[in-house]
């Protein structure tokens, strides 16, 4: 499972960052690496440099082998927020996908 990470342009990307969120996606998404061939992280600041609510956006996309791509995304008050929001959403996205292929093998 290959994990790219993102940021738009009103996102500093840290390297410290992006090792964070990898090693969170990795860790959530254990159980399904053998189904998933790539994970796209993007990150996004939607009010640019005002401090907002609901600013930070994380969107995930996960490629499935077999399947059309999933996209999932969570907004909050902070990155960590908005990630965490989006992988619950991922996972349970994943969950549903793989009982329905389970049921049909």
């Amino acid at each position: 499972m290959k994990i790219q990470f993102n940021t738009d342009k009103n996102t500093k990307g840290t390297e410290e960052m992006s090792e964070h969120f990898i090693a969170q996606v990795e860790r959530d998404l254990n159980r399904f690496k053998d189904h998933i061939s790539r994970v796209e992280i993007h990150l996004s600041d939607e009010d640019g440099h005002k401090d907002g609510p609901n600013a930070k956006r994380c969107l995930l996309e996960a490629r499935i082998e077999g399947r059309q791509p999933i996209a999932v995304s969570d907004h909050s008050d902070s990155y960590n927020q908005a990630m965490n929001g989006a992988l619950e959403k991922l996972v349970s996205s994943l969950d549903t996908i793989m009982g329905k292929l389970s049921n049909h093998q």
